[in-house]
């Protein structure tokens, strides 16, 4: 079994007074994708953040190709929600991929010999030659988000975080989205930890699913997580999973979400605190 890319050991997190999760276990291999799902406020983003060196744990211990997680870990690669640039923006499509092949060396960026060839790879990887030149202001939102990808894959990382990329995308952009995403893993072993707010996009993609809410959460496999007993357990109301046109649904989740005193459990054993 290869070595695990990101391995969370009993971590838990506080902000601002409000356990989010506690007692949190989890080994990712190389080209395994887990879905992170639950509502607003329940600590996904967050969890992103402590692995990217970001944000402290309260208790608990991370750990990305075996060594603890830092800022600035080039083995990472980082896809954050869609946001659109400002119409005016004169940066060109490529110079914005180009920052995830130069980014992070000191002075002024000077071209090296190879970048170029580099960046033109990710451009077309992500399917944006065509408007390699543009800037990124005229782009569509679809657009845009192909190029934060390009500069997410620019050191091939082993791990690839994605935070809601889907966010403001129509279905095709979607689609494209998740493809691109999906190759990573398939072709050259990326793993993924792929915060949504809707399975649907990326069902057929995934091995997991971390599903946190009101202070619990619970992993396993989609046809394990995705059920009626198992969410209502976790929201501690009840919640009910339906098919809609080829589509899960997911119904009744309540505005206000109680605090559990138990942190997480296996979706065989409703109420066992175990990951």
């Amino acid at each position: 079994m290869p070595e695990p890319v990101l391995e969370i050991a009993g971590a838990a997190l506080r902000l601002r007074g409000r356990e989010l999760w506690a007692g949190l276990d989890l080994v990712v291999r190389p080209g395994e994708f887990v879905a992170v799902l639950g509502p607003s406020g329940s600590g996904k983003t967050t969890l992103l953040r402590a692995v990217l060196g970001l944000q402290q744990l309260s208790a608990g211990d991370i750990r990305v190709g075996g060594r603890p997680v830092r800022r600035g870990n080039r083995r990472i690669g980082y896809i954050p929600q869609q946001r659109p640039f400002a119409p005016g923006t004169s940066l060109r499509a490529r110079d914005l991929v180009a920052l995830g092949v130069n980014g992070a060396r000191f002075g002024p960026p000077i071209p090296h010999r190879g970048d170029r060839d580099r960046v033109d790879g990710l451009l077309a990887a992500v399917g944006a030659t065509r408007y390699a030149d543009h800037p990124v202001g005229t782009l569509s939102g679809g657009e845009q988000q192909r190029l934060r990808v390009g500069q997410a894959l620019a050191d091939a990382p082993g791990l690839l975080l994605c935070d809601e990329p889907l966010s403001s995308l129509d279905l095709a952009n979607q689609r494209a989205v998740t493809s691109i995403v999906d190759r990573q893993r398939t072709e050259r072993g990326a793993a993924v930890l792929f915060v949504t707010h809707d399975i649907n996009p990326v069902l057929d993609s995934v091995d997991r699913i971390l599903y946190i809410a009101g202070g619990r959460f619970t992993l396993g496999t989609p046809a394990e997580v995705l059920r009626t007993e198992v969410l209502s357990e976790l929201y501690g109301a009840p919640v009910e999973v339906l098919r809609a046109g080829g589509r899960l649904v997911v119904v009744g989740i309540p505005d206000a979400e109680p605090h559990h005193p138990h942190a997480h459990h296996d979706p065989a054993h409703p109420g066992e605190a175990r990951a």
